[in-house]
């Protein structure tokens, strides 16, 4: 079974990458070209039905973006379902807002390097 960018999303996947919130083009600025730590990130990366806009696959971590549309109950309920859903594929999901990419940024780019490992962290040394 494929999970990985399904060709189903392509099409929307390249909408998505060619249309970036001007939140996650900042972003994509500080993570492309492996420039954090020397780990590759993909931009609207597909895990099942859901587009991620940023994976680092050797780390299995995902970067949401929030803007103001995630202040609902209503997304507030989608966002940790899809949470689950990640976390059921071994993904760690870590959320910023917006405002924290331009107010922030390197403060935001620690906390996802202290997302690395976190399986490790999670499991211990043996794995366990």
């Amino acid at each position: 079974m494929q999970l990985n960018n399904l060709p189903e999303l392509r099409t929307f996947r390249k909408l998505l990458r060619n249309h970036l919130t001007p939140a996650e083009a900042k972003l994509w600025t500080l993570l492309k070209g492996s420039q954090l730590e020397g780990r590759k990130f993909r931009r609207q990366h597909s895990v099942g039905l859901y587009i991620l806009d940023f994976h680092c696959p050797s780390e299995r971590l995902a970067i949401e973006l929030d803007g103001t549309a995630h202040d609902s109950e209503t997304a507030q309920r989608h966002d940790q379902e899809r949470a689950l859903f990640l976390q059921h594929f071994g993904i760690n999901v870590l959320r910023f807002e917006n405002k924290w990419v331009f107010q922030e940024p390197e403060a935001v780019l620690m906390a996802i390097k202290e997302g690395f490992g976190w399986e490790q962290k999670q499991h211990g040394p043996t794995g366990r």
